[in-house]
């Protein structure tokens, strides 16, 4: 309903250079309309093409009489940090999941708003060259998105493999030992002060969530039939994230842990597949991507975008 309200709002707005505008409204449309049906987005995600063409029509209004190729290059680079910001700090609180592509959904969604904009309220004159006064500030807004979705893609997406002759293998934001450090730390915390509440605007506790990725991997594998991974999921469960299933919380007041009827059923089930385990447990991508090199790489483009402020600003 909002899109269409925008769209007829267009419609009734476009008196001159008609043709151009109608080009540059439907190419939008087109854009949104095509992702959406080929990512199969839901409607919640698909809301987003409102939201952020929103931004990138504000940001749009604040640089528009700039009339070179920042006016329409800023809302774009504006608009894509304002995307990882929100899907960064969804991934700090409970309930909601923030990734990378979402940021890309973001961005093709102020891509959108931003066709929009100009079909609505087009510059009096543009040239898609940047005035060398308009380099520095294109420059400083690039850098700034270069460095903070690096850092975005640091906390959500990298991670370590962690494997075990018994269990099998997973990944994980933590190594190893930080999984045994916040899983000692967890129990003698949570046996004070369970975590039975569930405050929506609070800090998530990523050990508890990276738990329940593992009980519910478990939970729909024995719901499938799949004894072989529910049984190495649980092995994981028991080995790294215990306290997860020996605590009660606002998911479960009994925790998660197998009576033992269930666990020897499933033991025994499981027995003859002596097959190598990759759990699948995690719901967004995580990469095993060495830091150094990942941070080298992200140097070099922060360097070469510095490098090119300074050829055309002087």
């Amino acid at each position: 309903m909002p899109a269409a309200a925008f769209f007829l709002f267009a419609l009734f707005r476009i008196r001159e250079r008609r043709g151009s505008r109608y080009l540059t409204l439907a190419l939008g449309v087109a854009i949104g309309a095509g992702y959406i049906v080929i990512t199969g987005l839901s409607f919640a995600e698909s809301f987003h093409f409102v939201e952020y063409g929103l931004v990138a029509l504000l940001f749009y209004r604040a640089w528009r009489p700039m009339e070179d190729g920042s006016a329409l290059l800023l809302p774009v680079l504006a608009g894509t940090l304002a995307g990882t910001f929100d899907e960064w700090f969804q991934w700090f609180i409970p309930i909601r999941a923030g990734e990378a592509r979402d940021v890309g959904l973001n961005t093709i969604a102020i891509g959108c708003g931003l066709l929009f904009a100009i079909a609505i309220d087009p510059p009096a004159r543009l040239r898609l060259a940047l005035r060398r006064e308009s380099v520095p500030r294109a420059g400083a807004w690039a850098a700034a998105l270069v460095l903070i979705f690096g850092l975005f893609v640091q906390s959500v997406h990298l991670g370590y493999d962690i494997s075990d002759d018994e269990a099998g293998s997973f990944r994980s934001h933590y190594t190893a030992a930080g999984l045994s450090a916040a899983g000692l730390e967890r129990a003698q915390r949570w046996r004070d002060r369970p975590p039975v509440v569930m405050r929506r605007l609070s800090r998530e506790d990523q050990y508890m969530a990276e738990g329940l990725w593992h009980v519910q991997r478990r939970n729909q594998a024995w719901s499938a039939g799949d004894a072989f991974s529910a049984w190495h999921e649980n092995r994981i469960l028991e080995k790294f994230f215990a306290p997860v299933l020996d605590t009660p919380s606002y998911v479960s007041a009994s925790g998660h842990r197998w009576p033992p009827e269930q666990r020897i059923d499933a033991e025994q089930r499981a027995a003859g597949d002596r097959g190598a385990y990759v759990s699948d447990a995690q719901p967004s991508p995580v990469y095993v991507w060495p830091k150094p090199l990942y941070w080298a790489a992200h140097l070099f483009l922060l360097a070469l975008i510095l490098r090119l402020c300074l050829r055309f600003s002087s």
